[in-house]
């Protein structure tokens, strides 16, 4: 069950609405937070029933597991969990290409039926892992079976995120008031939503149908011409722009239907100035945990053994290359490697991660020898953001060119016919010129209009999220989203032209579904 699809809309939403404001509004929040998670359970099933004991059954695990950590803290026993979690992973996601990759090495012939990878996995994975390390750590305070099935399984995030915190959540649940109707809640989410849903079907499926030919062409070894190649990318790289964004806005908006604020997973990426700040707005829940579980503990762990052995700390402007290397480089490619590896089982993936890896080095090497010469720079004047931008923007598009191929063949032909490997056009095609005006006419409203949380800034939108204030809106304050006739009449027909284009068409799935 897709969010963009009639079933959804016209149907699954408004009976599980009904259910919970007729649960919620007599006080029987308990009864209402078990709607929910039955509701979401059913969402799940939706794609293939089969799942849904797999997803009961990893919950009811690391529950128990839980449990227990709560009263031993046994570091045994986290390493059992986190390992049973990764090896449920490992087999779903990674067997068919460990396997194949060991089968051509080595020309076994060996034959393995196709394993079907269960919707949702990573995220619910990843998910259930923070929760065990942090129970372990001393910081989960709630343990209730209820409340955690629904931290778990709540639709709005279970299929592509964000990937929500414990503590984020639980103490949302906890609180009656959140659970209780309220027209402020309603007309947010329902606003955000609609947004969500018109990126989705009206900028971002269009975008992906420029896209398909040219790495489609790719994957059969055939070098796409320079044009093809650009215009490939970049159709992707809004695509994904959109699709992911639409779906985070619309899973945002459906979290606020009920009272729950979801985490802000996507801050205008495309408006970064280097890599780092670009991950910084990028999936930023998925950020947030491999910094938190996975870099931050690399870092410490390097940390304590240089001061077990005498060696000087870094220092901020002091740092040697082999301290650069060690603390820095080291931690950033192996986290990015998995981070590349977790999206995907293929090369390409690996190369993903390993590029950005590369690009976050690159990019805090720079500030460390900006700090050690002493230079600062004004980052807000246009003649230096403009370039920083731009420069951050093309690595972003030849890495998402490896995200996308379906191979690392096919994205090593699409890069090549990006930097002039095959032929050079002499004239464009009008097909071409309306590519290239649809790609400027996308980045335009990319670049110089205000995002969702800079929009609605002045209401509750998602958590954590901190809009600064934009340049529309301090030149044009009546821009900024207020809950008028006006603006519910203008989010009404944006609204009614994305329904009716999505309920026109078969629904295509959102692209993080894949992983």
């Amino acid at each position: 069950m897709l969010f963009n699809s009639m079933v959804f809309i016209a149907g699954f939403l408004p009976v599980v609405l009904l259910g919970f404001f007729l649960l919620a509004a007599t006080g029987r929040k308990r009864l209402a937070a078990v709607w929910l998670t039955l509701a979401s359970l059913v969402f799940y099933g939706w794609w293939n029933p089969a799942n849904v004991p797999l997803l009961l059954g990893s919950i009811v695990f690391n529950y128990v597991l839980a449990g227990q950590l709560l009263r031993t803290r046994s570091k045994a026993l986290l390493i059992f969990g986190v390992a049973a979690n990764l090896s449920l992973l490992l087999y779903f996601k990674y067997t068919g290409f460990l396997f194949g990759n060991i089968n051509e090495a080595f020309g076994l012939g060996w034959t393995l039926q196709n394993i079907t990878l269960p919707l949702a996995i990573s995220f619910f994975t990843f998910q259930q892992i923070a929760y065990l390390v942090d129970t372990h750590d001393g910081e989960v305070v709630e343990h209730d079976f209820v409340n955690y099935c629904l931290f778990i399984t709540f639709f709005p995030h279970l299929i592509a995120g964000p990937i929500t915190h414990h503590r984020e959540m639980l103490e949302q649940f906890r609180h009656g008031d959140n659970f209780r109707p309220q027209l402020v809640n309603l007309s947010i989410g329902a606003s955000i939503f609609f947004m969500g849903l018109f990126k989705k079907v009206i900028m971002a499926d269009p975008m992906g149908e420029k896209a398909a030919p040219v790495f489609a062409m790719a994957a059969d070894g055939t070098m796409p011409a320079l044009h093809e190649a650009w215009i490939g990318a970049l159709s992707y790289t809004l695509q994904i722009y959109f699709d992911f964004s639409g779906y985070t806005d619309m899973a945002i908006g459906l979290g606020l239907l009920f009272g729950i604020s979801l985490p802000a997973n996507f801050n205008s990426p495309f408006k970064a100035r280097n890599v780092i700040d670009y991950w910084s707005r990028w999936h930023m829940t998925l950020t947030r945990f491999l910094t938190s579980y996975i870099y931050n503990p690399i870092v410490l762990r390097i940390t304590r053994r240089r001061m077990a052995a005498g060696l000087p700390m870094p220092k901020r402007g002091k740092m040697s290359l082999g301290t650069f290397c060690t603390v820095v480089a080291y931690p950033t490619v192996l986290t990015m490697f998995i981070s590349g590896v977790w999206h995907g089982a293929g090369w390409q993936f690996v190369a993903f991660g390993l590029v950005h890896g590369f690009y976050l080095v690159v990019a805090h090497g720079w500030r460390a020898w900006k700090a050690r010469r002493g230079w600062t720079v004004d980052s807000d004047r246009w003649v230096h953001r403009v370039p920083a931008v731009l420069l951050t923007f093309t690595c972003v598009v030849v890495a998402m060119v490896l995200f996308r191929a379906p191979s690392l063949t096919g994205a090593l032909a699409v890069l090549g016919g990006m930097f002039g490997s095959s032929e050079l056009p002499t004239q464009l095609a009008a097909q071409h010129l309306r590519s290239l005006t649809m790609i400027a006419a996308l980045l335009a409203f990319v670049w110089s209009l205000p995002n969702i949380q800079q929009w609605m800034g002045h209401f509750r939108t998602a958590l954590n999220a901190k809009p600064d204030l934009h340049w529309l809106q301090r030149r044009l304050p009546a821009s900024a989203w207020q809950p008028s006739a006006v603006m519910g009449m203008g989010i009404g027909v944006l609204g009614f032209f994305a329904l009716a284009t999505a309920f026109s068409v078969a629904p295509s799935e959102f692209l993080y579904f894949q992983f």
